[in-house]
């Protein structure tokens, strides 16, 4: 990746598109080879920022003070949020394409790729600012300003790669651009929903090629790089289904290969089925560090094709007390999102007046823990890079009773099923 050029071409895409789009267009690119040197550098420029700002900086609330995120939630949403934009890039592409003969234009992946990326660009740039969340409703301002340039660029940038005519370029961008907003809101949902439930984690690129087998580039297979690879393999082996379905013209057909393509690049290449509500009740023990279950809930979410369980109970005794929560979430349809935290690596220490914090791995298992010396906090473990285990405390002596009341779980039980409804490829 020769940065200078990368910085060149940021520069004349958003200072000067007219004459910057045909030069996008004439250069004969490939998938791997704009994923390579472009996307996945613009693209990670959010959620680094928003990493790096919530963290370091906290979010400020009127009145109450500043909120400081803990560093694992902050990673889990920054991994999250970095593959679900890669993979809605790729999305975004295919809509293009499939979208181009019906406004004149002519069909083709790697030019539709180049006319999301590239309309992205104002906005992946203009979320930089994220690192400061103190400038609150100004850097809410500069994004929609930026996502109305966004949608310019893709006016522009459509005549010029899917050769769109001048007078159907604005319809063309427009179907674009709504289809774009509802899945970026089912999206959105998802991510909201993954960092909620005790943070999940790890990434995926988007196409089969993608780092892999037609680029001179052969990452390690135990390598983050490589684990995207993998699932940018498979990612675009569904995407061939997601091509077959266009030609065939079923809406059912194309709307359960588009699933395929999100479920490929969030579930790590893999189609996998959480477990059942009933399947989890059994790790919810009727009792928990010596007190009795007091509440419990259990559910499945699925969509798009991309299906998420959690279950919750709560423990104390009738007299009052400490109190425990436990949690556990399976990933499932997310967990390729979870591995590839693991392949990473990525490990905390942080201490204050106020207690500490900390992430590291142990016995192939990353865990997380955080202690307020008020007496409260949380004891989290992944099991088979799928599986969350939390266990909140209040009112506890020290984090010894929470690591005590995760160690009295069926921790092995729950770690053997995490290829239960796994479907490979």
């Amino acid at each position: 990746m020769d940065i200078n050029k990368l910085i060149a071409r940021i520069k004349n895409i958003l200072l000067t598109p007219k004459t910057e789009w045909p030069v996008i267009a004439a250069e004969p690119d490939t998938v791997p080879d704009l994923y390579k040197n472009y996307i996945i550098y613009v693209a990670a420029l959010t959620p680094i920022a928003t990493f790096i700002g919530l963290v370091l900086f906290g979010i400020h609330i009127p009145f109450l003070g500043t909120l400081h995120v803990g560093f694992f939630s902050a990673l889990m949403q920054m991994i999250l949020g970095y593959a679900v934009s890669l993979g809605m890039t790729y999305v975004m592409a295919l809509i293009i394409n499939a979208l181009a003969p019906s406004f004149g234009g002519t069909a083709n992946q790697v030019q539709a790729l180049k006319a999301a990326a590239y309309s992205y660009t104002a906005v992946w740039v203009v979320g930089v600012l994220h690192i400061l969340p103190g400038l609150g409703v100004l850097v809410g301002l500069l994004v929609i300003v930026a996502a109305i340039y966004s949608i310019y660029l893709m006016y522009l940038g459509l005549q010029h790669t899917m050769q769109s005519p001048q007078d159907r370029a604005g319809g063309y961008t427009a179907v674009v651009i709504i289809v774009g907003i509802v899945l970026g809101w089912i999206l959105a949902i998802i991510v909201g929903m993954a960092s909620g439930v005790s943070a999940m984690s790890s990434g995926a690129l988007t196409h089969g090629s993608l780092l892999g087998e037609s680029s001179d580039f052969t990452p390690d297979k135990s390598s983050p790089l490589g684990a995207l690879a993998a699932i940018g393999q498979r990612a675009g082996e569904a995407s061939k289904k997601m091509e077959a379905a266009q030609k065939s013209g079923d809406a059912n057909a194309q709307a359960a290969a588009a699933g395929a393509v999100l479920g490929a690049v969030l579930g790590g290449g893999d189609t996998v089925e959480s477990l059942t509500p009933e399947a989890l009740k059994p790790f919810m023990p009727e009792s928990l560090g010596g007190m009795p279950r007091t509440n419990y809930e259990a559910s499945r979410n699925a969509m798009i094709g991309v299906q998420v369980s959690n279950a919750k109970a709560t423990y104390r005794n009738p007299q009052g007390g400490p109190e425990l929560t436990l949690e556990i979430t399976d990933t499932g349809g997310a967990k390729g999102v979870m591995a590839l935290a693991g392949f990473a690596g990525m490990e905390e220490d942080k201490q204050s007046d106020h207690g500490y914090e900390k992430t590291y791995h142990q016995d192939g298992r990353m865990i997380h823990e955080e202690w307020n010396n008020g007496g409260s906090g949380e004891y989290t473990v992944v099991l088979g890079d799928r599986f969350v285990v939390a266990v909140h405390g209040s009112g506890v002596a020290n984090i010894d009773a929470l690591k005590a009341a995760v160690a009295g779980l069926n921790l092995g039980g729950l770690e053997a099923l995490k290829n239960q409804g796994v479907k490979k490829g």
